[in-house]
């Protein structure tokens, strides 16, 4: 699991098509993949906070 968000956060046009259903993450259910979603939009809201500050 932890080499996929590594490779999410490398390749954040993936993480795109995940939000726009486009792509699917193989052998993950969609409860998974809906906390991986809502994970990395709470990452971007953090950045955008500290560079608000």
């Amino acid at each position: 699991m932890m080499n996929m968000i590594q490779f999410l956060e490398q390749n954040p046009s993936l993480v795109t098509l995940l939000k726009e259903k486009k792509a699917s993450l193989v052998g993950v259910s969609e409860l998974e993949q809906k906390a991986i979603i809502e994970s990395f939009d709470e990452n971007l809201c953090m950045k955008s906070r500290i560079w608000q500050s």
